[in-house]
């Protein structure tokens, strides 16, 4: 009798851990630029005259609960999804602040989003940080790193920054969200920052993929270019196929849907890839019972797009030439699928 108890114990105990073990087999991570996310309360260490109610755009307590209510929408939409959405990165905010009362909206109160945020010297005054599911993602570490640009003493732009943490207690997890310069004053004027954010990038992936056997590195932002850019596949050394990676490779899966006419971006009726999610060959080459990559999206709704005029199915943003639109974003959002 006693033997057939302890037997049975033995098996209960199994069964409890392997069921915990396998309660989530998908996880999404995505990341999404939200256009100027900004409070209406001046900060003098912060380039935020605009949005102010004083400022050019009239930016009120109204337009603002606004703005956070259409961007609720999205968020709640993409974590509703199966497999729950456990990391988003997202760009252009200007303080925690705003990610704390993005994450107290109506819509996504119940998924207890919790806010990893760095101040960055950017000159517009907005920063990079993650949502994440506390209950499925444990912070170990975080590390900024600032960008420099060779023969430019004077040139200032968003850190990029780095998160370290586990997956549902079997993965660690190394990701980075960014946002690269912009081609403001051109392609040519513009086109160092670029590349030397595509080399930080790459710094950055080789500290991670050297520091563990075999470590699962995601590198997401804004990238102000498309996958085929020069500053993204030559400088980060992205491999075009996810066959025969090795731990040390990097690929951008967000390449096929653009090659396929698919973007994250709208400009001058043709779609562009801005956002990137790049990730390390241990993703595709996991181990079992472990993690790995399985899809690559770009997150559309109809309610997301322009509707009339002429920048129909264009992005719904916030504010077009200076007139105020009361959309969503100027950039759609992107998530990888990873499974178990």
């Amino acid at each position: 009798m006693k033997k057939t108890l302890t037997i049975s114990f033995i098996f209960v105990v199994i069964l409890s851990t392997t069921f915990a073990q396998d309660k989530h087999k998908k996880a999404l991570i995505g990341f999404y630029n939200v256009e100027n996310l900004f409070d209406t309360i001046d900060d003098p260490n912060k380039n935020d005259e605009q949005f102010l109610p004083s400022g050019d755009y009239r930016w009120n307590s109204e337009r603002y609960h606004h703005k956070l209510k259409n961007l609720s929408r999205v968020i709640a939409d993409i974590a509703s999804l199966d497999g729950g959405l456990v990391v988003l990165g997202v760009s252009e905010i200007e303080n925690e602040l705003v990610m704390k009362d993005l994450a107290a909206t109506e819509l996504l109160r119940k998924y207890n989003f919790s806010v990893c945020h760095h101040e960055s010297p950017d000159r517009r005054g907005v920063d990079v940080a993650f949502f994440y599911d506390a209950s499925r993602f444990k912070i170990l570490g975080t590390k900024a790193f600032p960008l420099n640009v060779p023969g430019n003493p004077d040139f200032i732009s968003r850190d990029q920054w780095l998160m370290t943490g586990i997956l549902d207690e079997t993965d660690t997890i190394d990701i980075v969200v960014n946002h690269w310069p912009s081609k403001s004053g051109g392609e040519k004027r513009s086109l160092p920052g670029r590349i030397a954010a595509g080399q930080l990038a790459k710094h950055i992936a080789d500290s991670v993929l050297h520091s563990r056997p075999n470590a699962k590195f995601i590198y997401m932002g804004d990238l102000n270019d498309n996958p085929s850019s020069a500053c993204i596949a030559k400088e980060m050394n992205i491999q075009k196929r996810d066959d025969n990676l090795t731990q040390y490779d990097l690929f951008n899966p967000m390449w096929k849907l653009f090659r396929d006419g698919i973007g994250s971006y709208a400009f001058r009726d043709s779609w562009e890839m801005l956002d990137n999610i790049i990730i390390s060959g241990a993703l595709i080459n996991a181990k079992p019972n472990t993690y790995k990559f399985h899809s690559a999206h770009v997150f559309r709704k109809p309610y997301m797009l322009t509707q009339i005029g002429s920048y129909m199915d264009y992005p719904f943003r916030s504010f077009v030439s200076g007139n105020y639109q009361g959309g969503y974003s100027d950039h759609l959002p992107v998530f990888i699928v990873l499974t178990k």
